[in-house]
């Protein structure tokens, strides 16, 4: 008996899922300002800085989640969902990183339309991650199991949306552009942002799984 009262039992899970998901969106919001003002080198430069600060403060949370499961002997849910869940989660943050990191290492000179549209997907799938992972810790009451289904078919959605503006994308790309340097650059930057939408529907693949376990 005594024993298991001094067995580290569930941990602060939830909570850090909720803020991994916060810095999620940090990044893509500050992504999306990067595209937004991309003209401008000074805000070009705090942007892609705001990226990089939400990037790295959501690994310490993965870091801390993963600390966390080796300490604890009795979690919320099963082990391999929560580690599952927030590598994919970090996976979201990682790939914001990258973008950005790729349109100045490639030089990207100016935004395209299609930069911008992808760049919507990419937010409202994350704004939409964050609100699905916040259902987690009250998967107990139904009404919350059926607003995080139909929050996850939202993601589905999106990722659809991203996919079609892709392929339209690329078609135009290779229709139009001259420079093969430019092509490879933008097709690049294209994929990047369609990928964000694709882990987007990961983590909410692996939120719908949870749910159907735990509900």
């Amino acid at each position: 008996m005594l024993f298991g009262k001094l067995l580290p039992r569930e941990g602060n899970f939830f909570e850090m899922f909720n803020q991994h998901a916060d810095r999620i969106v940090d990044a893509a919001h500050a992504f999306s300002q990067l595209v937004a003002n991309y003209n401008d080198p000074h805000l070009r430069e705090k942007y892609n800085d705001d990226v990089d600060n939400a990037e790295r403060a959501a690994d310490r949370v993965t870091h801390d989640v993963t600390t966390l499961l080796h300490k604890t002997f009795i979690t919320p849910l099963d082990r391999e969902h929560i580690h599952s869940l927030i590598n994919t989660m970090d996976d979201v943050a990682d790939l914001i990183q990258d973008s950005a990191e790729t349109m100045a290492l490639y030089d990207i000179r100016q935004m395209t339309d299609e930069i911008t549209r992808l760049t919507e997907l990419c937010v409202r799938c994350c704004e939409r991650v964050r609100d699905v992972v916040k259902m987690l810790g009250r998967i107990a009451d139904a009404s919350v199991v059926e607003a995080a289904r139909k929050t996850c078919e939202e993601i589905d959605r999106l990722e659809g949306d991203a996919d079609r503006v892709l392929r339209a994308a690329m078609s135009k790309l290779f229709r139009e552009e001259p420079d093969v340097r430019e092509v490879i650059k933008l097709k690049a930057i294209y994929e990047l942002l369609e990928t964000i939408t694709d882990r987007c529907e990961d983590v909410a693949n692996l939120v719908e799984g949870i749910v159907l376990e735990n509900s």
